[in-house]
């Protein structure tokens, strides 16, 4: 019996119609979407959900295959004494049948867990409340495995799945009504539930393999780290990494937040695509540059000096600021979330201006977490009706002035 056929029985025959969500599912995941609009339209386009939610997940790909690259050779370089890169972008040391099969087998169980645990968990609520799976986790379920560092256990990201789509997406209704990225949900729980596997000098290379062999040498583990560059600016420490590596992305870090010139490829295609807004993303530059600025001025005045907890990180050139840790790809993937973000074009300016901001202020002034951008984003995300709705009330008392001077 063909999937037409069993289509046919669950909604004609009322045949096992509890099980028509997840059958839908499967149903529109290879064919298309079962219920189109038949009347009453004003715009008909090519494009629904799964066409748009699959656009995002193809601009980050690219992300997520230089990520096992970026995996296995940080593991190499840290545990095998190989070569640093020194060819650029297409550097030979880096784009090796070994690095890649490093990072391979350790990623791929992470979006592996990401999807089912998501998935299965969106099949769950859909057959309980009786409507259609929607395709929102699709984009979750890849941003999640990018955005957590490489030896999280599965069982936390699993748990920390749970909880991001039970609390940051179904109890608000799911797919569209949630207030918070619920990516970001995930990431904020493992940071605040398991917060030495989120940050510290060792968990960002891939740790498995690499622990044996250190103990089978007899070697100290903690004589080799994994530190982010982030880490090393907020505890005083000079960075090894020249400017190249960082936009290139030959840095430890999450798996897709390390190459700069990825995620800025990523991004122009979605604003092609007109998914992403470019009035989220350059405002959210332009704040993080304003405020990494301020911070330099600051610096060159002498009112912090060298002996400051805080000069790591004030000190660093401002424009760096957009090339080390998740700043970019928070910005490009996550703060342009249509559902979460603000709505109207001027609060869009406003909105991403404040998410730049807030990154900074809170990567400077908090060291034991000088990663602000999620907190940012989250924090942004509560704010975003109250920005369209202050948008909207000013729209409002412009058009009442002219129409007051025009009855005059």
């Amino acid at each position: 019996m063909g999937l037409k056929e069993n289509l046919h029985n669950f909604k004609v025959k009322n045949k096992g119609k509890k099980w028509l969500p997840a059958f839908s599912a499967i149903h529109t995941f290879l064919f298309l979407p079962n219920e189109v609009t038949h009347n009453g339209t004003h715009i008909k386009a090519a494009d629904d959900l799964k066409r748009t939610m699959n656009t995002v997940i193809m601009a980050m790909v690219p992300c997520l295959i230089f990520g096992m690259f970026n995996a296995g050779y940080q593991h190499h370089l840290a545990f095998d004494g190989i070569q640093a890169v020194s060819g650029g972008f297409f550097s030979a040391e880096f784009w090796t049948l070994d690095n890649f099969l490093v990072g391979f087998w350790k990623i791929l169980p992470l979006v592996i867990v990401s999807y089912g645990v998501g998935l299965g968990i969106e099949f769950i609520f859909a057959i309980i409340k009786g409507h259609e799976v929607e395709e929102g986790y699709l984009v979750t379920g890849m941003l999640v495995p990018l955005i957590v560092p490489v030896d999280i256990p599965l069982w936390m990201l699993a748990v920390a799945v749970v909880f991001g789509v039970v609390i940051g997406k179904e109890v608000f209704g799911g797919t569209g009504m949630n207030i918070l990225n619920p990516a970001l949900t995930i990431r904020a729980f493992l940071f605040f539930a398991y917060p030495t596997w989120m940050s510290g000098d060792k968990v960002w290379v891939e740790g498995a393999v690499a622990r044996d062999r250190a103990i089978a040498a007899g070697e100290n583990l903690d004589a080799v780290s994994g530190e982010t560059i982030l880490g090393s600016l907020a505890q005083g420490k000079e960075v090894a990494h020249s400017v190249a590596d960082m936009f290139f992305g030959f840095i430890p870090g999450s798996i897709g937040e390390t190459s700069t010139l990825l995620i800025i490829l990523g991004g122009l295609f979605l604003i092609f695509a007109k998914i992403g807004s470019w009035r989220i993303m350059l405002s959210s530059v332009l704040g993080a540059l304003a405020v990494g600025l301020i911070f330099n001025q600051v610096v060159d005045a002498g009112v912090i000096t060298e002996t400051s907890k805080f000069y790591g990180l004030m000190s660093t050139p401002f424009w760096h600021h957009l090339l080390i840790g998740g700043f970019a790809f928070g910005t490009v993937f996550m703060a342009t979330d249509p559902v979460t973000a603000a709505q109207t074009n001027k609060g869009k300016w406003y909105y991403g201006f404040l998410v730049g901001f807030i990154s900074i202020l809170i990567r400077v002034f908090n060291p034991a977490y000088p990663e602000g951008v999620m907190l940012a984003i989250l924090l942004m995300n509560v704010f975003a009706p109250t920005i369209d709705h202050y948008v909207v009330q000013g729209n409002v008392k412009k058009r009442k002035k002219r129409l007051k001077v025009k009855t005059a």
